[in-house]
């Protein structure tokens, strides 16, 4: 038997209503058969990818019609499969009797609901308003920081279908643009979805600095996964240009350190992504004390503050600014 007896396999999802019974959300199979001799009906078969349970219907097709009609083409419907939101399915559908290679699959996802929500960034919360249809199971909500795989952040939710609210309130301690709202149906293996409303506000990324007095080491550590450059660089004074110190560029995938750091208020931090770049100078405060060794708190066109001008005025040769050629670097997106 030819292959194109079987042929066009569609699937959608139509929404059916009953006075009693209520609504339920049902999968709609649509097909083209060509009528033959031999075809006595059709299976076609539901199998539900998070469970492996199946669940198969047939159609007969009576002699009289297969005699009156050979070889014309028909449009066959099947509604007869009640599905979930977000649910994964492989459909099958074949002839009877079976004839080899004569067969149509195709894999479906059930869409779920778009989830709606809001940021309040004065009471730090995440409002969630979680669909209501017929037939969706209970779902879950959780803040996590997205790396590989989405970290905790905050106890998940569970949002059951016959909640009175559907609105969930998440808490959140600071923007951050790895910091994700996930959802999940309450089904086993149920797929998860990830929703990022920060993921252009990288201001907090840069402040995760931290000086260590009694090794004299400068580090910052990133609180997402970043893709960029981080430098020391030298600004002599407020609003102007931080020139890179030279052999100070690290790629900023992860923890960054500067040994033997000296606390001058020029010295600062270059962070570059595809965004931009941001400087920040920590010991423009008087957060950390001044290393002992150092003669001067900081160097302006040669003099320092009140100071004479000495040679032992100027900054260590390791924390000069050294102008360095400009480079092309590969920046990343968020």
């Amino acid at each position: 038997m030819s292959r194109s007896v079987l042929e066009a396999l569609m699937l959608s999802t139509v929404m059916k209503c009953a006075p009693q019974d209520g609504c339920s959300l049902l999968l709609r199979v649509h097909a083209s058969l060509t009528l033959h001799e031999s075809l006595r009906g059709l299976e076609i078969c539901s199998m539900s990818l998070d469970t492996q349970e199946t669940h198969c219907h047939s159609m007969r097709v009576s002699r009289a019609s297969r005699r009156q009609q050979v070889g014309q083409q028909l449009q066959v419907h099947f509604d007869c499969f009640e599905v979930s939101m977000a649910q994964s399915l492989y459909i099958t559908l074949r002839t009877v009797p079976h004839f080899c290679g004569v067969q149509l699959d195709q894999q479906y996802h059930v869409e779920a609901e778009r989830l709606s929500y809001w940021v309040d960034r004065s009471r730090k919360v995440v409002l969630v308003q979680v669909p209501e249809a017929p037939g969706s199971p209970d779902y879950y909500l959780r803040l996590c920081l997205k790396w590989f795989t989405c970290e905790d952040a905050g106890e998940p939710v569970r949002v059951t279908a016959n909640s009175v609210s559907r609105m969930v309130s998440l808490p959140y301690s600071q923007e951050m643009p790895c910091l994700c709202l996930e959802s999940w149906p309450a089904t086993p293996d149920a797929v998860r979805t990830q929703t990022c409303p920060f993921e252009d506000d990288t201001e907090a990324l840069w402040d995760a600095i931290h000086y260590h007095p009694g090794s004299q080491a400068l580090s910052w550590e990133p609180a997402c996964p970043v893709s960029g450059h981080v430098s020391l660089c030298w600004r002599p004074g407020p609003g102007a240009h931080c020139l890179e110190l030279e052999n100070s560029d690290r790629p900023a995938h992860g923890r960054v350190q500067y040994s033997l750091v000296d606390t001058q208020p020029q010295l600062c931090l270059k962070f570059s992504t595809s965004l931009g770049f941001w400087v920040r100078c920590p010991f423009e405060q008087p957060r950390f004390p001044a290393s002992q060794a150092s003669k001067c708190a900081c160097v302006t066109e040669g003099r320092c503050g009140p100071l004479p001008v000495t040679e032992h005025c100027r900054p260590h040769p390791s924390l000069q600014p050294q102008v360095t050629s400009q480079r092309t670097l590969r920046l990343p997106s968020w």
